[in-house]
């Protein structure tokens, strides 16, 4: 039986996407999302504890995602996990856990001149999918 991998988050840009171009022209792309759950507490007080995930994007869509994305953006970003394993220059091994996105949906930008965060200009935004398509699944 085959596996499933898949992982959908929505979230805001901790940072603007950073590209490097790797041997061979391709572009690798990588941000921060961090996204916040709320909850009440046994005192009734509400708590939001926020989750912060490292976002690693390829070829065109890591292009495309440096050109639109920016820091405080909110996103629909689905992709897969992939942990890395590494040696540090102290010969500690380290770990680190990524989301591979496949695809990216601009869901609110943000706008600095909106004090709401509101965008009612955003309408037209495209949506980025390795596919064509690329509406939200539920």
């Amino acid at each position: 039986m085959a596996g499933v991998n898949k992982v959908i988050l929505i979230g805001n840009l901790g940072r603007d996407p950073e590209i490097k171009f790797l041997e061979g022209n391709i572009a690798r792309a990588n941000f921060s999302l961090a996204t916040t759950e709320s909850y009440k507490d046994k005192n009734g007080n509400k708590i939001d504890q926020t989750e912060w995930h490292n976002i690693i994007l390829w070829r065109g869509l890591a292009e495309t995602a440096e050109k639109l994305l920016k820091k405080g953006t909110q996103v629909y970003v689905e992709g897969k996990i992939q942990t890395r394993q590494w040696t540090d220059k102290e010969g500690h091994k380290r770990n680190t856990t990524e989301i591979v996105a496949e695809t990216f949906i601009i869901l609110q930008k943000k706008d600095s001149s909106n004090a709401s965060g509101n965008n009612p200009d955003n309408t037209n935004e495209p949506n980025i999918d390795k596919q064509d398509g690329g509406d939200l699944p539920f």
